[in-house]
């Protein structure tokens, strides 16, 4: 292939978030996609959760609390180029996905007023090959609960604060306080 050629060939470059303990699983076979059930993707399919790669770090790591708040201590970023014109989902993670390309999925993301709670979805395995880097990432970035949610106070009611959750006793106590008064 010729030098132009390479140039030709587009990829949008995007992360995954994923726990430390799989980082040499992820290097060698590449991000496997799970199980969800969704009504928005019409009942049970695999997919990958990814966030476009922008100059805003805080977007493109927005899910590392939410996801540190289900259990994983420590995250890496799985930094993978997928073509440009590969179809993807995209969308707020509550609402309904549109359909386009890779790279159409990068701009709405990046020129979104507010981008916190955004998801890319690929409906198939990132191959090992497609994977660029693997880093750990800091432990505090992104948001909990909800985008937006700092400065609220979380509700304390126990479908809302699962067992063993960061500060869910206290947060449990209060609430229980707040009735009995």
């Amino acid at each position: 292939m010729d030098h132009d050629a390479c140039w030709a060939i587009k990829m949008a470059l995007f992360v995954h978030l994923a726990s430390e303990n799989d980082s040499d699983s992820i290097r060698r076979t590449g991000i496997k996609p799970r199980r969800i059930l969704s009504d928005a993707l019409e009942g049970y399919e695999r997919v990958v959760f990814a966030m476009p790669v922008t100059d805003n770090f805080y977007v493109s790591h927005q899910w590392l609390r939410e996801l540190k708040r289900n259990g994983q201590r420590s995250i890496v970023g799985v930094y993978f180029r997928i073509p440009d014109d590969e179809t993807v989902l995209v969308g707020h993670y509550n609402q309904a996905h549109a359909e386009m390309s890779a790279s159409e999925a990068v701009g709405a993301v990046f020129n979104s007023e507010n981008a916190e709670g955004y998801e890319v979805i690929i409906r198939r395995k990132i191959d090992a090959t497609e994977i660029h880097d693997l880093k750990r990432l800091p432990h505090v970035i992104g948001w909990r609960y909800f985008p937006g949610s700092h400065g609220h106070t979380p509700c304390g009611c126990p479908v809302c604060q699962r067992r063993g959750e960061i500060n869910s006793q206290r947060i449990r106590e209060a609430y229980e306080k707040a009735f009995a008064d």
